[in-house]
Order: structure tokens, then C-alpha cells, then sequence
């Protein structure tokens, strides 16, 4: 547990109880200012408090501040951003200082006044490089400043602050931020009167023994009663302290909930004495075993190390660990974990992280990341590994030079046995002469056998996680088309489950150069299923969607294919047709949320698309469309169900939510824009995709013309005669010549090889004429492979595409279109006719 190096006794002093033993009615609950001071001292913090930027960002104005000292230190109001203050410094840098009482003497502004040579001094970054939104300055009551335990436990402190104004981010004054931020830490305090067996315990406390505040009478044996056989001894001695046990004390012991769940607690305690020596009381702090560190004694050790190893999932959290259960334990200076990977040792975590603090060979030899090494390259590791013992190296010992300057004092090699095979190995190193004690020996032997096989099983959750994404990113699109007049982003964020592959997909199919379809779905389940299935339906519905299908019909294939599968599968869909050039869209809707709407004023409106059926139900299920108007900086938002509900998260609520985001984000940037309606979502209880598109407008307007080719002898003339008045109108005739060589050529082959009506299309969209030709025919043309003397046809299509600047065919509904582009030179849009931007006729 964290302690404040010298222990003091200057804890603010609690109520006296006078209530007598046998009462057994509830006590008055704690107050909470009282509670976070008993905490805070116990880790060595006399005055914590807040700075966040005032207006202008040019200074860091104090918000609030909380302890024990509020009374005998004071902390400036204003701290100009620019200036020599720590809290100033650790704002613009974004890293934390630690000061002991000489090296805040250095600086000018920003200590706690009136300075004492007792006091140190803490200031935590709230936020990260993308965003720091103020800084955490703890003033502490020793003069060597805070130990290793007291820093992590401020450093969580701190996160636990910016989570906390994060949530009150918008808000006209800042809320209070550090009682609730320590509430969310579950730090419960204490205080016991032994002649009374009565305890003072607040709802923190309470909550971490299973017990609610109705059922608690006040009486010590009511907690101890909550605590398992073989750890009520030391709590004895906690509640009955005698005169050899004034002092400090710490201690972890076990409690069985209500539910039947065991939980580690850490507790500890400052034994105080009366006038004539005798206890008086007993005060002090109850912790999680994951927030404090472990006791100090061997068997208390291992037994933390196995309960936060079977909490470990990922390598990552099993190198935490380690680090946590022998660096500063055991004193280490340096602590490295490798995996074992075939005949490479890739290493995991390095405790400290910095380069700087590891030889130069590993700097040199090895990636900058440290990522692996050949286990050739390190002889000492080798025989280790192979021989599969533990390897102990006093001061002084010659050590190949990738090893040397690890432990100069001292180094531990500890092969990581894992049933018949090694699954890596670590490093424990001293700066400074270390002896081996036979108590040592055994606390990094059972260490060893303890993590090899934690790491074993989190290599294989990794790995099938790592199967897991990519067989998702695999099925999802890789990028994501450039849109003319618009803006796509999409996220997707895999649920935290292992091999448990969800079926949330999502797309964005350019259909036209005016048109684009946008589509987000969710198939049922997590498994490798749900996962096909939902490749089919994307698959599926790209399909229909290319091939020019009105957006109903496009989801009412897909609905008829899912069916047809006969899966008992179904999927939720939602689909959209946005017609770019004139700001329109189509939403069908079959079972899945509707989208949300943010318009350029900032107004946020779920778009109320009326829904059919889920995919998959009912093969006859129809799905009526939806249409919408959009304005120039209108961004539509599509959501999975991932996003918006939980468990602890009702649906309705969830969706304002993500309305509320979207009102309050800035829809310059898109992609930071999709960051922020995801916010916090780790861990993950489902899949989430996200899908935003910010609709700009088309920037140059298109001007088309349209022909009904009639099945005539003279047919083709005609086509060329519409061709050349429509391009002589538009002030193109540069391009005149090629454009009738291919609408000659296009015309003919629709009329010779293909039945049923024929069409040209021109489109002018700057510096390009556009000619398509639509027949009813799905086969697209086949140019000749070989052209002599003796061919009689096929020279057409090479001669449109020598002709054209780009040249090639695509299904539409009922057929298919061949399309030619050709380039105007020096092509002035401001002469181009643009009274009538589209043209249909069907007379010459």
C-alpha cells in the first residue's frame, strides 16, 4: 500500500463516537470531505489541487483544491501559462514532475506558500498530446518527495480527475472534480475506537466488503464477519492493537461478497496513542488490491501475484505485473520481459521505458521499439532458456556486452517455464551490490512459474484476438472512395471477447460520379458465422447497388438472398442514396437505427426513416423508402447498436448521447470528428461501426443532355446531330470531331448487337465531355484480340478508345452502359450555356 515515507499523524481528526456497543442502529454516513483526506494522507498528499486554462489559454486558473493542509498552505489563484511554475511546465510539455523539497526550491512561482523545508511537490498532466485539459498539483509532507507506490496511486489519481472533467466538459463552471475523482478509485477509509469496538466507515469501505449502508451497525465484528477464517488473526490485531503496535501498519486479507466473489483488499493503518500511551484509535485506508501495491510480506506477495495474473488478459497486462511484483519489491532498477518466439526473444516491456536507461548495444543492435532479438545474440539467455534454470550474476560478473550495463549490481535471469517448454524470459538488474537472500531465491522462482504460464495463456488470447481483427478488417472495406462534394470517414472497433468475431459491417459505393451509396449493417451474433454472413450481405448488397437498383429493391435483393440461405441468422441494415449533385437522399431502413442528422447550424435530428423487417425474416417483407433534403455542411451519421447500447446503457439514452456529441463536434475535420462520437469505449461489450459522411455540395455542377435512339435506318445520323447541336451549344466544339467518332461507333453497336432500346447520355463537367451509351444487353463489349486484313469488324472499340481519355462499360439496371470521356482544351466554364442543365429529347 502507499505509505508517505515518514508516517505522520497529522490526519484530520475524526468525529468521536459516542454511541455504545450495543447500538445497533445505522451511523450517520461520513462526509466525504472527511473521507478524502483520511486517503490522501496516506499517500503522503497534505493538498491536492486542480488548475485548468482560463480564457485565452494564457494562464491556468485554480478550481479547487482538497486536504488535510488546506488551511496551512495556500497555492497562487492565477498561474500565467508562459511562466516558471511546475504546473505551468507540466501543461506545455505534457510530463510530470516530481520535486523534492530542494528541487522546488528552484522554482520562482507555484509552491505552496508559506514554503516549509519539509515540503515536496507533484504536478500530473490532465490529458494527453492530442488535448491536456488543465494539470494536478499534490503538495506533499516529506521533504524527499513521493515513493514509487505513492506515485502510481497519484497518477491513477489523476487519470480518475481527467475522466471526471471530461464528463463535465461544456458545462459553464467546473463541477467538483476530486472527491468524485477519488470516489472512482474505491479508496474506502476507516476509523476504529478499541475500547469500544466501534468503527467510523464510510459507504467506500462498505461497498468493498459487500455491505450496504442499512445492514452496517457500526460494529467492527460486522466487517470482520465479511472476512475469510485464515486472514482474521492480522484484522485482530487491527481492531485489539496493543501499546508494542503504535504506529503504522500494512496488511492485505480476503472478503467473501454476498454474490460469493472473493476480493483482495489492502489495507492500512496508523495506530494513534493517547495521553497515556494506550491505543486511542486506529485510522486508516482500504483499497482494491489492484490500486495499492501488495504487502510486504513473501507468501502475501505470491498470493497477490496470482490473483492479478488470473486478472491478466493480454501480454501487455501480465508485463504490468511483473514489473509491479519485483521491481521495486525487490529494490530492481531495471526489469525486461521477452516472449519466446522460435528462436527470437521479443521483448514485451521495459520498466524504466526509456532508451537512455539501457545498454548502448540494445540501442544499436536492436529497433528502437526493442521488439525482438536473436537468442543467439545473448549466450547467458541462451544456456538460460535451454537449461530452463534460474540464473543469479553478483557485481561484477562478466556478462556478454548486450547484457552488460543491465545489472552492474546484480543480475537475475528467469526463464518462464509454461508445461514442458519455456515461453520467455526476464530480467531483473541492480545498479548498485545486491545479495541474493534464499528468501529472494524462492519470491523469483515461484514468480517465474507464476508468469510462464500466465504468459502462455495471454500470448494465445492475443493471438486469437490478433485472428479475430484481421479475419474482421478483411471482410470490411480497406479504403474508403474519394467522394465529388463530399466526405466519408468510417470506424470500426472490435468488442474485447477473444475469438468472438462480430458481424458489423459497413460501405461506402460510389455508383456514379453524382451518386453514392452509403450503407451500415449488423449481423446477429459474434461468431466466424455471423462474420460470413456478414461478408455475404456486403458482397451482396455492392452488388445490387452497382448494378444501378433503386435503394428498396437493392435491400429487398439482399433480404431474398439472406433468406435463401437458409441461416438462422438475421441482419439489420441501413442504406442510403445520396444524390450529390442535387443534395438528396433515399434512406430504407430494415431493422437497423436510423441515422442521424447534423445540420451546418448545428441542429442534430434522428432521421425518422420508416423501417421494414430485419434481413433474413420474411422473403416478401417490402421497405418503403425515405427521402431527405440536404444542405451544403449536413453530416449524416451511421451507427451500429454497439455505440449506443450496453447493459448499463439504455438505447434511448445512448442515442441522445451520440446526439449530443454530434451537436458539440466540429465538423471541419471529419475523421476527428467519427474519434469523438466514439469517446470512451474501452472495454467494449460489442462491436461498434461508425460510418459519417459530411455532404459539401459539388463544387462544379454538371450539364447533361439525353436521346432515345428509335430503331431506324438514319438512327445514327440522328445521334450525331443531337451530339453535335448539344456540344455547339455548350460551347465545346473543340472536342466535336472525336465525340461523334464515338457516339457513331457506341450507337452502332447497341443497334446491331443488342435488342430493345438504346440511349445517349452527354455530360459536361468542367473540363470534360462525357458520352455514354445504354443498351439492354448485360454483356459488356469484348475488343478484338487480333485485327488483320481479312476482319470485317472490331475496330470500333479500338478507335473509341484511342479517341478517349478514359473509356470503359458498367451494369446498370436492365443492361449496361458504355461511357467515353473526352478532354476539352482550354475549356471556359463561365461560356458554357447554363440556363437548361439537362436536356431530354427525342426528336433531333
Amino acid at each position: 500500500m502507499p505509505h508517505d515515507g515518514r508516517a505522520r499523524t497529522g490526519v484530520s481528526e475524526p468525529r468521536a463516537r459516542e454511541a455504545d456497543a450495543s447500538d445497533t442502529g445505522s451511523p450517520p454516513p461520513v462526509p466525504e470531505a472527511v473521507t478524502s483526506e483520511r486517503a490522501l494522507t496516506f499517500v503522503g498528499a497534505a493538498l491536492t489541487a486542480v488548475y485548468l486554462p482560463g480564457a485565452g489559454n494564457q494562464e491556468l486558473r485554480l478550481v479547487e483544491t482538497a486536504g488535510s493542509a488546506r488551511c496551512e498552505y495556500g497555492l497562487p489563484d492565477r498561474l500565467p501559462l508562459s511562466g516558471d511554475s511546475p504546473a505551468a511546465h507540466t501543461f506545455r510539455t505534457g510530463r510530470p514532475l516530481w520535486l523534492t523539497s530542494e528541487a522546488l526550491a528552484s522554482y520562482s512561482t507555484g509552491g505552496p506558500t508559506p514554503p516549509r523545508p519539509e515540503t515536496s511537490l507533484a504536478a500530473l498532466p490532465l490529458g494527453t498530446e492530442r488535448g491536456r485539459l488543465g494539470c494536478l498539483v499534490v503538495v506533499g509532507d516529506s521533504a524527499d518527495g513521493f515513493e514509487a507506490e505513492q506515485r502510481r496511486f497519484l497518477e491513477q489519481y489523476a487519470d480518475a480527475v481527467l475522466a471526471v472533467l471530461r464528463t463535465g466538459t461544456g458545462r459553464p463552471a467546473p463541477s467538483p472534480l476530486l472527491s468524485p475523482a477519488l470516489r472512482s478509485l474505491c479508496v474506502g477509509s476507516f476509523v476504529i475506537t478499541p475500547d469500544t469496538g466501534l468503527i467510523e466507515a464510510d459507504e467506500t469501505l462498505l461497498e468493498l466488503a459487500g455491505i450496504t449502508p442499512d445492514d452496517f451497525d457500526g460494529k467492527a465484528d460486522t466487517l470482520l464477519a465479511h472476512a475469510l477464517p485464515e486472514d482474521m488473526h492480522a484484522l485482530m490485531s487491527v481492531l485489539e492493537p496493543s501499546t508494542q503496535t503504535v504506529g503504522r501498519r500494512e496488511l492485505e486479507f480476503r472478503v467473501r461478497r454476498p454474490t460469493g466473489e472473493m476480493r483482495w483488499l489492502s489495507l492500512s493503518c496508523q495506530v494513534a496513542a493517547g495521553c497515556d500511551g494506550r491505543p486511542e484509535q486506529v485510522l486508516g485506508v482500504v483499497t482494491a488490491t489492484s490500486v495499492l501495491r501488495q504487502s510486504a510480506d513473501d507468501v502475501s506477495r505470491i498470493q497477490w501475484l496470482t490473483a492479478a495474473l488470473d486478472d491478466a488478459v493480454t501480454v501487455r497486462d501480465v508485463s504490468r505485473v511483473v514489473v509491479t511484483a519485483l521491481g521495486e519489491p525487490l529494490g530492481a532498477d531495471r526489469v525486461a520481459l521477452a516472449e519466446l518466439q522460435d528462436d527470437r526473444l521479443a521483448v514485451t516491456v521495459l520498466d524504466p521505458p526509456e532508451p537512455a536507461a539501457w545498454p548502448q548495444w540494445w540501442r544499436s543492435e536492436w529497433r528502437s521499439e526493442w521488439p525482438d532479438a536473436p537468442v543467439s545474440a545473448l549466450p547467458t539467455l541462451q544456456m538460460a532458456l535451454r537449461d530452463g534454470r534460474m540464473d543469479l550474476w553478483s557485481a561484477g560478473a562478466a556478462l556478454e556486452p548486450g547484457l552488460a550495463g543491465i545489472g552492474a549490481g546484480g543480475l537475475a535471469v528467469l526463464p518462464l517455464p509454461a508445461k514442458g517448454w519455456v515461453a520467455g524470459v526476464c530480467l531483473v538488474g541492480w545498479d548498485q551490490p545486491h545479495e541474493f537472500v534464499p528468501e529472494e531465491r524462492f519470491l523469483l522462482t515461484a514468480t517465474a512459474a507464476l508468469v510462464g504460464q500466465a504468459l502462455k495463456r495471454a500470448r494465445a488470447h492475443d493471438a486469437e484476438q490478433e485472428l479475430a481483427t484481421m479475419l474482421q478488417r478483411s471482410l470490411l472495406p480497406r479504403r474508403l472512395p474519394e467522394l465529388p462534394g463530399g466526405t466519408a470517414v468510417a470506424r470500426y472497433l472490435p468488442a474485447k471477447r477473444g475469438l468472438q468475431v462480430g458481424g458489423d459491417w459497413y460501405d461506402v459505393i460510389a455508383l456514379s460520379e453524382d451518386r453514392v451509396a452509403l450503407v451500415i449493417g449488423d449481423v446477429q451474433g459474434h461468431s466466424a458465422g455471423a462474420a460470413t454472413i456478414m461478408g455475404q450481405m456486403r458482397t451482396a448488397i455492392r452488388a445490387y447497388a452497382v448494378e444501378g437498383h433503386p435503394p428498396d429493391v437493392v435491400v429487398s435483393h439482399a433480404n431474398r438472398l439472406l433468406v435463401g440461405m437458409e441461416t438462422d441468422l438475421f441482419a439489420t441494415c441501413c442504406y442510403a442514396e445520396l444524390d450529390m449533385e442535387e443534395g438528396n437522399a433515399l434512406f430504407v431502413r430494415a431493422g437497423h437505427l436510423a441515422p442521424l442528422l447534423r445540420h451546418p447550424d448545428g441542429r442534430t435530428e434522428e432521421v425518422q426513416v420508416e423501417g421494414g423487417l430485419p434481413l433474413g425474416i420474411l422473403a416478401d417483407a417490402e421497405f418503403p423508402m425515405t427521402t431527405c433534403a440536404l444542405a451544403p455542411g449536413t453530416v449524416i451519421v451511421m451507427v451500429t447498436d454497439g455505440l449506443v447500447e450496453a447493459v448499463d446503457l439504455p438505447l434511448d439514452e445512448g442515442m441522445d448521447r451520440t446526439r449530443t456529441a454530434l451537436a458539440g463536434a466540429d465538423p471541419a475535420d471529419p475523421g476527428e470528428m467519427a474519434d469523438e462520437l466514439l469517446g470512451e469505449l474501452d472495454p467494449r461489450e460489442d462491436d461498434v461501426a461508425l460510418l459519417l459522411l459530411r455532404y459539401d455540395g459539388m463544387k462544379t455542377r454538371p450539364i447533361r443532355a439525353g436521346w432515345a435512339v428509335w430503331r431506324l435506318p438514319d438512327a445514327v445520323m440522328h445521334a450525331r446531330r443531337f451530339t453535335a447541336r448539344a456540344l455547339r451549344r455548350w460551347k465545346v466544339e473543340e472536342v466535336t470531331d472525336a465525340a461523334l467518332l464515338v457516339v457513331s461507333e457506341l450507337v452502332t453497336n447497341g443497334l446491331v448487337h443488342t435488342q430493345g432500346p438504346v440511349r445517349v447520355d452527354l455530360t459536361l463537367r468542367g473540363d470534360r465531355v462525357r458520352v455514354s451509351v445504354s443498351d439492354c444487353s448485360p454483356r459488356s463489349p469484348a475488343k478484338p484480340v487480333i485485327v488483320d486484313w481479312d476482319a470485317t469488324g472490331g475496330r470500333g472499340l479500338l478507335l473509341v478508345e484511342a479517341m478517349s481519355e478514359s473509356f470503359g462499360s458498367v451494369p446498370v439496371a436492365g443492361g449496361k452502359q458504355v461511357w467515353s470521356e473526352l478532354v476539352v482544351p482550354h475549356c471556359d466554364q463561365a461560356h458554357v450555356d447554363s440556363g437548361t442543365r439537362t436536356q431530354r429529347r427525342g426528336l433531333p
